[in-house]
């Protein structure tokens, strides 16, 4: 297995430096198996031999309490995500995955403008899954009134990503399904395997 973290891998790996950065970005709800997803994607990718990047977008903006003027985190995450995709990018990357909830919406776009550059290629993938799917896998996280509380945020995040994600997004069912086989389907949306020129490019 290759080690992707040193230079001379991903020099390999891009044997013809892309000439712009894409990303793809995993939405939906809490429960619908994002994270899980994105890993699993990863996983894939590295059989491939596709160079990427993972970031999970919760953490990019996980402080307390919120910086003063900006509420609801936006700054701080579009600053942390500029700075990690910088190291990233140094270093030769040129794919991402980004997982976060409602990344997927186009209010979005312009962060990843701004942080990875005007031309870079978005991909949009909208998990989904039946309320008692979510309710069952956050189960597990939640106990008592939390979980109440996580499962109504979520039923309401799901039916507004439905509403308002773009055309374009690939949306992928997640119920009762392998996560390998929902990788794949993701994959598969992105483009990214292909020949083998295109993988490593």
């Amino acid at each position: 297995m290759v080690d992707i973290g040193s230079r001379e891998a991903v020099t390999r790996w891009h044997p013809a430096p892309m000439d712009h950065a894409e990303v793809l970005l995993i939405g939906g709800r809490a429960g619908v198996g994002k994270t899980t997803v994105g890993w699993e994607v990863s996983a894939l990718l590295r059989t491939e031999e596709v160079a990427h990047a993972v970031i999970d977008g919760d953490f990019m903006g996980q402080v307390h309490p919120a910086p003063e003027g900006d509420p609801h985190r936006a700054e701080i995450t579009e600053s942390n995500l500029t700075a990690v995709w910088a190291n990233f990018a140094q270093r030769g990357y040129r794919r991402l995955i980004y997982t976060n909830t409602m990344s997927v919406l186009p209010e979005a776009t312009s962060m990843f403008e701004r942080a990875m550059g005007a031309g870079v290629g978005i991909t949009r993938v909208l998990l989904t899954a039946s309320d008692a799917t979510a309710r069952e896998r956050l189960v597990g996280r939640e106990i008592g009134s939390e979980l109440e509380k996580e499962l109504a945020g979520s039923v309401r995040k799901a039916r507004l990503l439905d509403r308002r994600a773009p055309a374009e997004t690939v949306r992928v069912v997640t119920d009762g399904r392998p996560v390998v086989d929902i990788a794949r389907e993701v994959v598969a949306a992105t483009g990214w395997v292909g020949s083998h020129a295109a993988r490593r490019a």
